[in-house]
């Protein structure tokens, strides 16, 4: 491996892995699980110490943003800066000659053997651990360790508090898995359509996975209405902040249909320039269908409701109509036959219209079936008449 290649390289050791499987609740107050000989106070060290005197190092030690503590190769602490003292709580008198090793939970000799042992190859380390206070609570940090050579070859621990980043990264990682399992449709498109993110729902939605993902997909061709699509993303881009929702038609790759209800939002960096859009999709197609359902079930009960109606009101005419007509065809004595004739044959179709009246109003299920029906012509309306 070439001098540069292994410059490039930074090695990283996490201690905060088996810590964190035992923390709960918040870790900037909690007592800190209990390192190997970890005192219970940072009392002063009556070993003498080397001091470091030169004074462009000790103002850019003490002008340091991270907490910098200096110690030996063998871990013993020569110096700290006001940073530290305020990040843990001790004098610089109290912790001066004490191991590192005491402010760093869960670590051990094991860790500065395997710092020193990859400082000697000039490569960076990165050290991810709890860092615990003099009251005994311990805070989540990120350790930046170099070697600098003063009288003697010394190690420095440049200390960085992280625990709003640590509660920022697991609110992303507890919205992350909120929108993975989510039952809705979630994705984010660019300003130019382009499909950036989209959850598992979504691609269900669309029966689309893997190579053949939506991720790069254009979310106009989506759906059925493509200008509608952008016609959104122009209302949304010249209001200030609003959303927009409704119910579109959406088109699957093998140009299956589906009804989704879409909800859509901009997304605006810090300088409240929209940079993206956030969409939920919510598939409305068995509820759609239900509704047509339910519609067509009242407008079948509402016919049939009209129909035994119908049937009552003209069968008391019809047989007052039967009763005359036979009370006419008694009384005529004499006659030619065609009267007779005439009066027979109504007599039959007042019977025949009883007879319908009477299917009719036992009809229970409202059913069609075609009456006029041209040829290569869809079946209209008009056509149709109730079966009985």
């Amino acid at each position: 491996m070439n001098k540069k290649s292994e410059l490039s390289q930074t090695l990283r050791i996490d201690l905060l892995h088996h810590l964190q499987a035992q923390q709960t609740g918040d870790s900037s107050n909690r007592a800190s699980p209990e390192p190997t000989n970890i005192p219970a106070r940072f009392e002063s060290c009556e070993k003498e110490t080397a001091t470091v005197s030169d004074s462009t190092f000790q103002r850019l030690l003490q002008g340091t943003y991270d907490a910098a503590i200096i110690s030996n190769l063998n871990g013993e602490i020569v110096d700290v800066n006001v940073r530290a003292e305020e990040f843990f709580g001790f004098m610089k008198s109290e912790i001066t000659g004490c191991s590192v090793l005491h402010i760093i939970a869960g670590s051990d000799a094991g860790l500065l053997s395997t710092v020193c042992h990859n400082l000697e190859g000039e490569r960076f380390t990165l050290i991810q651990a709890y860092c615990v206070r003099q009251d005994g609570s311990y805070f989540p940090a990120e350790i930046a360790v170099s070697r600098i050579d003063l009288s003697e070859p010394c190690l420095c621990f440049f200390v960085r508090d992280i625990t709003l980043r640590k509660r920022a990264e697991e609110m992303l990682r507890t919205e992350h898995n909120a929108i993975q399992n989510s039952g809705n449709g979630i994705a984010i498109a660019s300003t130019e359509g382009v499909i950036e993110f989209v959850n598992p729902a979504a691609e269900a939605m669309w029966r689309r996975g893997g190579n053949d993902g939506l991720l790069g997909a254009l979310l106009q061709e989506l759906f059925v209405d493509e200008d509608g699509v952008r016609a959104i993303f122009e209302e949304l881009q010249s209001s200030n902040g609003a959303t927009w929702s409704g119910e579109m038609k959406a088109r699957r790759s093998d140009d299956s249909l589906f009804d989704i209800q879409l909800a859509a939002a901009q997304n605006r960096n810090s300088e409240g320039e929209t940079i993206s859009y956030v969409l939920s999709f919510i598939d409305i197609s068995d509820r759609l269908r239900a509704r047509d359902a339910e519609r067509d079930a009242e407008r079948k009960r509402v016919m049939l409701e009209s129909l035994g109606a119908a049937c009552h009101h003209v069968g008391q005419p019809a047989t007052i109509l039967m009763g005359n007509l036979e009370l006419l065809n008694n009384r005529l004595e004499t006659s030619d036959d065609v009267t007779r004739s005439l009066i027979a044959t109504s007599l039959e179709a007042m019977e025949e219209i009883r007879k319908i009246l009477q299917r009719l109003n036992d009809v229970s299920e409202y059913r069609t079936s075609d009456y006029l029906r041209e040829m290569n012509k869809p079946t209209s309306i008009d056509s149709k008449i109730i079966q009985i």
